[in-house]
């Protein structure tokens, strides 16, 4: 099993997204949290429209401030436009997805966003999911 964190800016739209989707995608047999290094007061209202279209429902949800603990507890850690501000743990894979900040974008750009943060993560899970096992 592997942890994987995402992270963004704000927590409120792509890496809420990809906790949402890998989530649902890795069906317990990997595990996901998401972070921002600046998070904002709520999921962006076109990210949760977007994502209550996929069958998943972030009214709820509410953004989280990135802690070093979390860098700790990932074996993957997914960047999505937080740059400089993301923990660097040694011995974490790093990934950084460049994809658009969905906040304000009409839905069909923010669809398209969640879209591909869905392909990517199951290119994710089939490289983890093939991973040799460490005892």
């Amino acid at each position: 099993m592997a942890n994987v964190l995402f992270v963004c800016l704000h927590n409120a739209g792509r890496s809420r997204m990809s906790e949402a989707l890998f989530g649902r995608a890795a069906g317990g047999r990997h595990r996901a949290r998401s972070a921002g290094t600046e998070p904002a007061q709520r999921v962006h209202p076109e990210v949760a429209e977007a994502m209550a279209d996929a069958g998943i429902d972030l009214g709820d949800e509410r953004p989280r401030k990135l802690t070093r603990a979390d860098a700790e507890w990932a074996d993957v850690v997914v960047t999505m436009g937080c740059g400089d501000e993301c923990p660097y743990i040694p011995g974490k894979r790093y990934l950084d997805w460049d994809l658009p900040d969905p906040k304000g974008r009409p839905i069909a750009e923010v669809r398209a966003t969640r879209d591909e943060i869905d392909r990517r993560i199951r290119e994710l899970l089939e490289e983890l999911d093939s991973a040799p096992r460490v005892a």
